[in-house]
């Protein structure tokens, strides 16, 4: 577009409201009334190239009112996100749409159908999110290039009717002529960085706080794309791990490079021996004994893999095992869960035994060869049994809290085989009266460490973030923008001032320093204006 020149000679971007370098109006219709100085009167591209698709896109993300409207819909999304507990805290035994449906009903359902289960990490989270940090990138550099632009090319001498539109505005004339050096002396006093050009001043201080909104901004972007950054692989963990006594399981988010076995888990009470009787049985540590392995040959699948200790530790509620930035917390824990059943197949009217069933409860085999003619296969095992709605036999999960079998027992006599149904204090013969039982034996438990792995490599972004949003806003709220434009004229001099806040303490520094001189103190034309 075609740019503006002014009569001072300098040449303006198409849609500046007055002259960047001396002040002069562009907007003829409009040259009374105090003067809008948010952004210099410089052209910002949202208001001025409004032709293309681009130009659409760029005039809708710069408008603050759509910032505002984006950050009240994430708001109320994340709000209605907390109504309902997230889909990775519920109990991992069901459904998530079973379980919000019985738990809450109509609510639960619409709530599970929309997606507000696992709304942080949904697609368009993400977009509302994505959409804040466009908005602040395009409403801060629709803003400030300009504003920079301005403030940096600004002349000493300024157009009469610049001044005299400024909110503090002050006009006399000199009866005695006075050194413009004790101007200049009062103004560097107060720290005002003073350019002189023939006659006339220009005395600025505290240009820094300008910015300071858009220090806020590149605050709160950053720390939206270290928040962002966690969705992304590698980048955030909080992940569970269930182990065993004895048992050894690859750590979640390592891709099968570091394992950990626990040895053995602990907890302890309180007893007469502590001479802490107020707490008497009530725990004082848990304990995980674990071992941290390294995989040193390469990741295929389906093979053994071979590894190598790391380190050994004891892992204690708020003493983590840390290591490649991984900390694996102790938060929960299971005593007694069962582990290894020892059934008899015995023959009901002579009570004679024909050989143990030994069963791990955790990977069961199909079948087990008692010799002579005497097998014993396992048709269905249910680890968690319940009846369902249809009164089939069926499981809550893969733990095992009350395990039952189906059982179908081969022997000599009854070379087809026998089908027994049997749980915990349960022994069903669905199809009829069998000659042989299989009778319980023995039941062997072990204890569980809960641990919670947890990574994240996005914090050091999000701090930063953070910390640099501060240093806006106190960038921003501490200091203020102060200039005074002292100008002569052919009826006497001229003092103006403005800041972008505090007008009544700049009026009363103005004060201070020109008491006592022939330049005349402004006054606030604001209260002229109704």
């Amino acid at each position: 577009m075609n740019k503006v020149k002014c009569e001072c000679g300098h040449v303006n971007p198409h849609g500046t409201i007055f002259c960047e370098a001396c002040g002069k109006s562009f907007e003829e219709a409009d040259t009374q009334g105090l003067l809008d100085m948010r952004y210099e009167g410089s052209a910002r591209r949202s208001q001025t190239y409004k032709k293309t698709f681009i130009d659409s896109i760029w005039n809708f993300f710069s408008s603050v009112k759509v910032g505002v409207w984006l950050i009240v819909i994430t708001l109320l999304a994340s709000a209605l996100g907390t109504l309902f507990p997230q889909e990775m805290y519920i109990p991992q035994n069901m459904s998530p749409s079973d379980f919000y449906k019985q738990e809450y009903g109509v609510l639960g359902q619409i709530y599970f159908e929309l997606g507000f289960n696992n709304l942080y990490g949904s697609w368009w989270y993400m977009i509302l999110v994505a959409s804040i940090a466009i908005s602040l990138v395009i409403c801060s550099l629709d803003r400030v290039v300009p504003l920079y632009k301005a403030l940096k090319k600004q002349g000493v001498k300024r157009n009469e009717n610049f001044l005299r539109r400024q909110r503090l505005f002050g006009e006399g004339n000199v009866d005695a002529p006075e050194s413009i050096d004790t101007w200049v002396e009062a103004l560097k006093k107060k720290r005002y960085n003073v350019r002189v050009e023939n006659g006339n001043i220009l005395a600025e201080k505290g240009r820094f706080s300008r910015w300071g909104p858009y220090v806020n901004h590149i605050g709160l972007i950053i720390f939206l794309i270290g928040a962002m950054l966690r969705f992304f692989p590698g980048m955030y963990i909080d992940d569970a791990l269930w182990l065993r006594d004895g048992e050894t399981k690859v750590i979640p988010g390592t891709e099968g490079k570091y394992y950990l076995e626990n040895k053995q888990f602990i907890k302890e009470v309180y007893d007469e021996e502590d001479n802490f009787t107020v707490g008497m049985g009530m725990p004082k540590n848990f304990q995980a004994d674990v071992v941290l392995y390294e995989r040193v040959d390469k990741v295929v699948p389906g093979t053994k893999p071979e590894l190598k200790m790391i380190k050994e530790q004891e892992v204690r509620v708020n003493e983590p095992l840390k290591f490649e930035g991984f900390a694996l917390y102790q938060t929960d824990y299971k005593l007694g869960e069962f582990y290894e059943m020892t059934f008899k197949l015995v023959e009901k009217n002579t009570k004679k035994g024909f050989g143990n069933v030994v069963i791990n409860l955790e990977n069961p085999e199909k079948s087990y060869d008692l010799g002579n003619g005497y097998k014993v296969e396992i048709m269905s095992y249910f680890p968690n049994f319940y009846f369902d709605d249809e009164g089939n036999p069926n499981t809550k999960n893969r733990l095992p809290d009350n395990p039952a079998f189906i059982f179908k027992m081969f022997s000599p006599a009854v070379p087809d085989g026998e089908v027994s149904f049997v749980g915990i204090q349960s022994n069903a013969e669905p199809f009829g009266e069998n000659k042989y039982r299989m009778a319980f034996q023995d039941l062997k438990t072990r204890n569980a460490t809960g641990l919670t792995v947890r990574l994240d490599r996005t914090i050091g972004i999000i701090i930063a973030g953070g910390i640099l949003f501060m240093l806006g806003v106190i960038q921003g709220m501490y200091w203020n923008h102060r200039r005074i434009w002292i100008q002569k004229n052919e009826k006497g001099i001229m003092v103006a001032a403005h800041t972008n806040k505090n007008w009544y303490g700049l009026k009363r520094e103005i004060e201070t320093m020109f008491k006592g001189t022939v330049l005349p103190i402004p006054n606030d034309q604001q209260e002229n204006v109704k």
